[in-house]
């Protein structure tokens, strides 16, 4: 293994009817500062980066597969349970929900203990039993390799969105998973508290 580089914050996936499904990375603390990425794939399967630096968006388009990638301006709000995202021509807004049983088990695991690559590995089965398309670590693009250490869930339970002025709907699940990298957001919207690890070459 190489160098690892850490990124902490949110990960919030959403589904809407038209078929556009919506994963945010909110990142406070990152290799590149406090930053924030979209990734987007449409009901015909393209998927888009909207990242708001070159250089987070060098760093993720080489992770993970995209169609398109895009630099923008990307600024997330939040005020309670209610996030609001804009991300150039994207606008969106979901609120999250109390935690259920497995946010707070997540809860409960020490953070120090979360993001570590030897527990992440170990609760990587029950993860796939629990959340069916969730992988907890794996293979990345051009030799890396990650570790999503989750630290705390919530169901997301409302969320309106659009592209380019059209409303894309109202929400749903994630379904079919997203193909962005070896895993997929939890098919129920969600909002992850995770410290991601990423191995590179």
């Amino acid at each position: 293994m190489g160098q690892r580089v850490r990124f902490d914050g949110w990960i919030a996936g959403v589904g809407t009817t038209s078929g556009t499904r919506l994963v945010l990375g909110h990142w406070p603390g990152s290799p590149f500062g406090p930053v924030s990425d979209v990734m987007m794939e449409d009901a015909a399967g393209r998927r888009t980066l909207l990242a708001s630096s070159p250089r987070l968006a060098e760093f993720v388009a080489a992770t993970y597969r995209f169609d398109d990638v895009r630099v923008v301006p990307v600024e997330v709000r939040r005020a309670g349970p209610r996030w609001e995202v804009s991300a150039g021509a994207l606008g969106y807004a979901f609120t999250a929900g109390e935690r259920r049983p497995l946010g707070l088990l997540l809860r409960a695991v020490p953070s120090p203990l979360a993001g570590v690559p030897a527990w992440v590995r170990l609760v990587d089965l029950p993860a796939r039993l629990v959340l069916p398309g969730v992988r907890t670590h794996g293979s990345a693009g051009n030799g890396r390799y990650e570790w999503y250490g989750a630290r705390d869930l919530h169901p997301v339970v409302a969320a309106s969105a659009e592209l380019d002025g059209q409303d894309l709907g109202s929400l749903t699940s994630i379904d079919p998973p997203v193909k962005f990298g070896f895993g997929s957001t939890p098919r129920d919207p969600s909002l992850v508290r995770i410290t991601t690890t990423v191995s590179l070459p």
